[in-house]
């Protein structure tokens, strides 16, 4: 595919938002806008109990409230994708994990968004809260992963990196052999 120059139409915090003209593989030409966004990381952390810390928060974009689990975009290009986990899930719960393992990573709109998301999972928490973004209005909630599995089929959780990270770590734990009976 044959790529023309890319127009800047607009500019945020997190994104931006692009136009370009390109070939396809038929010689076609068509115009179509993308997100450029940066990387992001989400984060299962399981506390000492086996409890999942889902968080509730208002978005905006949906007019309601989610259960997710924390989230966010890396801060710069120094930042690793680990230190913003660790940051994320500090800001957003109040903990920091001494066991951090990687999941999975992929992109998660490529049809229209270039966003790249790192999947982790948080063990072994201590309590070492930062200040939340001053637009976070956060509520953390203990939930048993069959209450997350519960919460799923009923459409109570409905954000679907929540809904991976759930299943990515119960895989992880049937896979070591770390489920509980």
């Amino acid at each position: 595919m044959k790529h023309n120059k890319a127009a800047l139409m607009y500019q945020c915090k997190v994104f931006d938002i692009w136009e370009e003209e390109f070939s396809l593989f038929n010689g076609k030409n068509i115009k179509q806008s993308w997100i450029d966004h940066k990387p992001t990381v989400a984060v299962v952390a399981v506390n000492d109990k086996n409890e999942l810390l889902l968080i509730k928060q208002y978005r905006l974009a949906v007019k309601k409230h989610l259960l997710e689990i924390p989230a966010g975009s890396l801060d710069n290009d120094q930042e690793s994708p680990i230190a913003c986990a660790q940051r994320e899930l500090a800001e957003e719960t109040g903990y920091k994990a001494t066991h951090l393992v990687q999941l999975y990573e992929g992109y998660l709109l490529p049809g229209y968004c270039n966003e790249y998301m790192y999947f982790f999972l948080a063990q072994k928490l201590v309590f070492e809260p930062l200040t939340p973004d001053e637009d976070e209005f956060i509520e953390t909630i203990p939930t048993k992963f069959s209450s997350a599995q519960e919460l799923l089929k009923t459409g109570e959780i409905i954000d679907a990196k929540t809904a991976m990270g759930i299943i990515l770590a119960e895989n992880f734990f049937r896979q070591n052999n770390l489920l509980e009976k």
